[in-house]
């Protein structure tokens, strides 16, 4: 079956708790509460995605054969961008939705290359099975679809989402808590009513996207 990736490209992670930590995007494409395509929208699970992950053609993107070929693009894309071997290599996998294809051949291949593997997840989609462990879960969950990972390392809600409240997800056998603002035309206002929140609750942390304010990828 292969690997259908929409791009791969080296950049420093934006959000959460890796942030800013040198990371290669591994972005799959495809997702199961949207098709990514703009007349679909209105009638999407998850309709304020910002991310194109449709098709093969980004950067770096293409159809891979097998686990051992995408795992050495992989390395390939960290090794022509990183000036020395120091630290250890980190790949983020994401989407889209990646684990309708991260298996775990594709995990077992990363980590020979060296790799921590970390995954973004909406958490509707279980983990693959066997030996090798994902590093770093990073759970983001959508209103209106049904959560099947309830642990991990970091929960990063987008907020506000009506039907997907913070309070709802407390419980959760999370290490971190991040409130990240929704962003769009009330970017401003929702920026404000996530740090309201965290002021509130002090188990939660802001999260931003600063990679859209430094302008990297």
């Amino acid at each position: 079956m292969g690997y259908l990736v929409k791009e791969l490209f080296y950049t420093l992670q934006g959000e959460g708790a890796q942030s800013g930590r040198a990371a290669v995007f591994l972005r799959f494409a495809g997702c199961n509460l949207w098709t990514g395509r703009e007349k679909d929208r209105a009638r999407a699970i998850c309709q304020f995605c910002d991310t194109d992950f449709v098709g093969t053609d980004g950067p770096g993107g293409g159809r891979f054969p097998d686990a051992d070929h995408l795992a050495q693009a992989v390395r390939n894309t960290w090794d022509r961008a990183a000036a020395d071997r120091a630290g250890q290599p980190f790949v983020v996998c994401t989407g889209g939705e990646p684990l309708l294809q991260l298996d775990e051949a594709l995990l077992a291949a990363l980590h020979a290359q060296g790799f921590q593997v970390a995954v973004e997840t909406n958490g509707t989609q279980p983990l693959p099975t066997g030996s090798q462990a994902i590093d770093w879960i990073c759970v983001s969950p959508k209103a209106g679809s049904a959560l099947v990972l309830h642990r991990g390392d970091e929960l990063k809600l987008v907020y506000p989402q009506p039907g997907a409240e913070p309070e709802r997800f407390v419980g959760l056998d999370f290490r971190h808590f991040y409130l990240q603002p929704m962003d769009g035309p009330r970017r401003i206002d929702n920026t404000q009513a996530a740090v309201q929140y965290c002021l509130r609750h002090p188990r939660w942390a802001l999260s931003l996207q600063t990679h859209k304010l430094l302008g990297i990828p």
